[in-house]
């Protein structure tokens, strides 16, 4: 692996972090003059403005010269360094870690953390704490008249850069966490777009399938009839028999794959977008995994008092699915699922009688990218992509998704409840 190893999800935005650059070199110009003019502070003006105008040439380089929008980690880590450079240089001439600026040292691989890579922000952070530790014992004196009056004792004076340093890994350490979650997130939500531009896709085309098979079903069924009176027509005429039965044959078979490409041997009108029960969705979905798994799957809709017809959804299809495609995965013999309903709610309950969530993920559940601590069940269990995507695809229709171990059958438990209301504004 390279040290400067680049990916999508690590790299700056160009027009953000030349903002960011304007607007430190305007106040660092800003404070300089002011200080220097208004202020009458004694310190060596014309050397900082020479490394604030260099800083201004840098930021005129990214501007005009760097074509790219987007900074990758060997750019985005040598400007980083640049700005600690010359901020560290800056504060050398007015008074190193004395100077109240100095808290500024540690932005730049803040700003970092939560974009960059983890090698880059740690060389950034190494180099800014031995800055650090460089300008506590090696400066100019603070600009006069401040420093005659600046006496303080030794013991606050060092503690000034401890202070730096700890604040320094201590924000670093968040950006980073928080910056790593963010991306995982990113990369999750990305593949929800995937999968669901696929969905509709297949949906797309299956509906054109349908509408198909529709449309042909009358020519078909005439062409069927027309045979049959060939056939009995030239019945006698072996040559043209023989012809005749194969146009049959062939007919049945176009009739049978017709009947696939609709998944449904009555095809109706109002087939494509057909508006179902909560209970025709488990339905389809688990007719689906029955023809592939060996295990039993029950469905109870005993307590389903209140059966309403909702649109037909691909995300609330596709997030059914996944749950059950879980339970399916990771029971050891049978699935269950309850559909519950009353005037003002719909539940689905989901449970198989497997090990259930391992207890160091459970709090987790809903997250991408979890596995278990426990090496005994790291090979058994998933990512946690499936039930992200399946609660996210889920609570984007409205849907209260609470994953659980269930306290019945000892497995995984899911409930999936809806508002009745909310159903009906789909």
């Amino acid at each position: 692996m390279k040290f400067f190893e680049t990916s999508e999800y690590y790299s700056l935005k160009k027009s953000t972090y030349i903002n960011l650059r304007w607007i430190a070199f305007i106040g660092q110009l800003i404070t300089i003059n002011l200080v220097y003019f208004i202020f009458n502070f004694n310190f060596n003006f014309v050397l900082t403005n020479i490394i604030i105008v260099v800083g201004i040439f840098s930021n005129l380089y990214l501007v005009y010269v760097f074509q790219k929008t987007q900074l990758s980690e060997s750019p985005a880590f040598i400007f980083l360094l640049i700005d600690i450079l010359l901020l560290s240089f800056l504060i050398y001439l007015t008074g190193g870690i004395s100077n109240p600026f100095s808290i500024f040292l540690i932005m730049p691989s803040i700003f970092s953390s939560s974009n960059l890579g983890l090698r880059i922000n740690l060389l950034l952070v190494a180099i800014t704490t031995v800055l650090i530790i460089f300008l506590t014992f090696f400066h100019s004196d603070l600009p006069t008249p401040l420093d005659k009056h600046f006496y303080v004792s030794s013991y606050y004076y060092y503690a000034l850069p401890i202070a730096l340093i700890v604040a320094l890994i201590f924000l670093n350490y968040f950006a980073i966490t928080f910056g790593n979650e963010s991306r995982l997130r990113k990369e999750a939500l990305n593949k929800v777009e995937e999968v669901m531009a696929k969905e509709h896709e297949l949906l797309s085309l299956g509906g054109q399938a349908a509408a198909a098979a529709h449309s042909l079903g009358t020519p078909f069924s005439t062409i069927k009839i027309i045979s049959k009176d060939l056939l009995e027509q030239f019945k006698n005429n072996n040559e043209v028999k023989k012809d005749i039965e194969l146009l049959e044959s062939q007919i049945e078979r176009c009739s049978e794959i017709l009947k696939k490409l609709s998944l449904n041997p009555i095809i109706e009108d109002d087939f494509i977008d057909k508006n179902l029960t909560i209970y025709d969705y488990i339905k389809e979905i688990v007719k689906s995994f029955e023809e592939v798994s060996v295990k039993k799957f029950i469905v109870n809709q005993d307590q389903n008092s209140n059966s309403i017809n909702i649109t037909k959804s691909v995300e609330i299809v596709y997030g059914l699915r996944n749950f059950i495609e879980n339970a399916n995965k990771f029971s050891k013999e049978k699935i269950f699922i309850i559909v519950k309903s009353d005037s003002d709610f719909i539940e689905i309950i989901i449970e198989d009688d497997g090990n259930g969530y391992p207890k160091d993920v459970l709090n987790k559940i809903g997250e991408p990218y979890i596995k278990s601590l426990k090496s005994l069940e790291k090979s058994k269990s998933g990512l946690g992509l499936g039930i992200f995507i399946g609660k996210t695809l889920l609570e984007k229709n409205y849907a209260n998704v609470l994953c659980r171990n269930s306290k019945t059958r000892k497995g995984a438990e899911v409930s999936i409840k809806w508002k009745i209301k909310d159903l009906l504004n789909l």
